[in-house]
């Protein structure tokens, strides 16, 4: 039997994350209800990363990993819409993950990671809008609620600017806190 070694931080997180899904459902909003579920299967990537590649996951690294799902999750119950703020926190969040796994791959392969993160995410988040951006589309010419909200251009351009925010807070942070991930390529 395996032993659950989550710390109380990451069981709350992931609780609060399962708790969106449910209010989601409860309001009939089924953005929150199918991000609450994608978000919350989202929280187990680093157990299945820990399995595939031999790696372990500080406690706070997976509270990380887990409370940027959550924000995503619980900005579905409105704070997209109500706070101007929460989309540029999100999109960093989310930055510093494909940012934290690119920087991982690249010092394991023996390389310089800056220009590889940075490329990972400014291509990442431009797949992202286009998205975004064709889901919304195609929900409108359907005439179904759309799972992903397109904002415009300017919105684009804000996210796209928030995403090179979480690439560089990866290069500048990333060989000091993602060591122990990196140790064996070194």
């Amino acid at each position: 039997m395996t032993r659950d070694t989550r710390t109380p931080a990451e069981k709350g997180i992931k609780g609060a994350t399962l708790a969106v899904f449910v209010e989601g459902f409860r309001r009939r909003d089924p953005n929150a209800v199918v991000n609450g579920v994608l978000m919350f299967a989202a929280t187990f990537l680093p157990d299945i990363a820990e399995r595939l590649y031999d790696v372990e996951f500080r406690p706070w690294q997976r509270a990380y990993a887990d409370a940027a799902m959550l924000a995503h999750a619980v900005g579905m119950l409105g704070p997209y819409d109500e706070t101007w703020w929460w989309d540029h926190v999100t999109h960093a969040f989310s930055a510093t993950l494909l940012g934290g796994l690119t920087h991982v791959v690249s010092r394991r392969r023996g390389r310089n990671s800056p220009r590889d993160v940075f490329a990972a995410v400014v291509g990442g988040g431009l797949l992202w809008e286009a998205m975004e951006y064709t889901v919304h589309s195609v929900s409108d010419r359907l005439g179904i609620e759309p799972v992903l909200v397109y904002y415009g251009p300017y919105d684009t351009v804000k996210d796209l600017l928030f995403n090179v925010v979480g690439a560089g807070l990866v290069v500048a942070f990333g060989d000091r806190y993602l060591r122990n991930l990196t140790e064996d390529a070194d």
